[in-house]
């Protein structure tokens, strides 16, 4: 939270030092910067939004870790009332241990929402916990591994009815991996693909959309299914197989202030060769809440989650969630469903858009002998 409100103090410290941009005197409420990210009124010109949240942290493996997370939102034609938000985010950091994280996204509607295109450029020399394969792994099995990722991801879509689309999808991964220790699990178990590789996919999807806005969803359907293909070029133990991924979603509206939210996801991965990077990881801050992302991987992932929000002021909410999942392979008979809840506030920042930054906490299961999982999410957006 700490990191939320020094990048609230930061977007207001100009105008506590320049009370007076403009040649008229104006009252501090009055400055349009504090209207920006204060005032419940909502801006009627239609504008970009953008917020930056500087990082900060430390970790023993990474030491001391700085950098800026940011979105800009807008919309690719300002006249048609009817287009959905656009969004590019961007996500870089650093440590003194000389570790890099960055990411850029794209996620693009263009005039009467006919296209709809995605994208994302990641490079990541950043150390990550692994625990295994499966779905009932031990924290005392921690192991630190350091990773190279580099990934390029371009998906488009084109409306063929209605909230009906068809697309394609081609991504590119490169993969390396080092145990920081010997003796950890990742040396004595040496998954497959440990040294890692690389691959390429091509794919198709289909999306069905109904939702009133693709940020703040209050009411509407959503349902998306993308398979993508790897002919394992290079041999070795370069992936070589498929990718199939479902999610839907549903949100109801209880009141003009309370929305119910369900969602459930499918992801798969099977063929010839199947390296453990491109199995499915149960946790982060979209599903699974509460879980390291990785803490349970497997072959196979299915789970699904419910958000109770209420959004009591324009600028303000509250949320509550709760669902379960399970990595699996060979068969459903081999999950072992495990619980996910919590919740959390909302802060709008930017009201046109509907944008928003989560403060949450999630919880897990409390395995024997162990403590109970769970952490605490900064998000610049809904979990789904």
């Amino acid at each position: 939270m700490g990191i939320i409100l020094r990048c609230l103090l930061y977007l207001l410290l100009p105008s506590l030092v320049f009370p007076a941009i403009s040649q008229e005197r104006k009252g501090f409420w009055d400055h349009k910067l504090i209207k920006r990210f204060v005032s419940a009124d909502k801006d009627t010109t239609r504008s970009a939004g953008f917020v930056v949240l500087p990082a900060l942290g430390y970790a023993q493996e990474t030491g001391l870790e700085f950098g800026l997370a940011g979105v800009y939102n807008f919309y690719a034609n300002k006249a048609d009332t009817n287009i959905r938000t656009s969004n590019v985010t961007f996500i870089g950091t650093f440590t003194t241990q000389r570790q890099t994280n960055l990411k850029l996204e794209s996620d693009i509607w263009t005039t009467g929402n006919r296209y709809h295109y995605i994208s994302e450029l990641r490079f990541r020399n950043f150390p990550f916990n692994f625990y295994g394969l499966g779905n009932e792994t031990a924290a005392q099995d921690e192991d630190v591994v350091l990773m190279q990722l580099v990934r390029v991801r371009l998906e488009g879509e084109r409306e063929l009815t209605p909230h009906y689309y068809a697309g394609v999808n081609i991504a590119y991964e490169h993969y390396r991996f080092s145990d920081k220790e010997s003796g950890g699990i990742f040396e004595s178990s040496e998954p497959y693909g440990q040294q890692g590789g690389y691959h390429f996919a091509l794919g198709i999807s289909q999306l069905y959309d109904t939702r009133n806005r693709n940020t703040y969803t209050t009411k509407g359907y959503y349902a998306r299914a993308k398979y993508a293909y790897s002919p394992g070029f290079g041999g070795g133990t370069n992936f070589r197989g498929s990718l199939f991924d479902v999610d839907l979603r549903t949100f109801v509206p209880l009141t003009a202030a309370l929305t119910l939210g369900l969602n459930a996801h499918y992801k798969t991965s099977f063929g010839s060769r199947v390296p453990f990077y491109v199995y499915r990881e149960l946790g982060g801050d979209m599903m699974m809440r509460g879980y390291y992302n990785g803490r349970y991987r497997d072959r196979s992932l299915l789970a699904a989650q419910s958000e109770l929000r209420y959004r009591f002021h324009p600028r303000l909410g509250v949320a509550a969630f709760a669902g379960t999942g399970s990595t699996y392979r060979n068969g459903l008979s081999n999950a072992r469903f495990v619980p996910s809840f919590g919740g959390g506030m909302r802060y709008f920042f930017d009201l046109e858009h509907q944008s928003s930054i989560r403060f949450e906490y999630g919880f897990g299961e409390k395995r024997p002998g162990e403590k109970r999982q769970g952490g605490f999410y900064l998000a610049l957006s809904e979990a789904f």
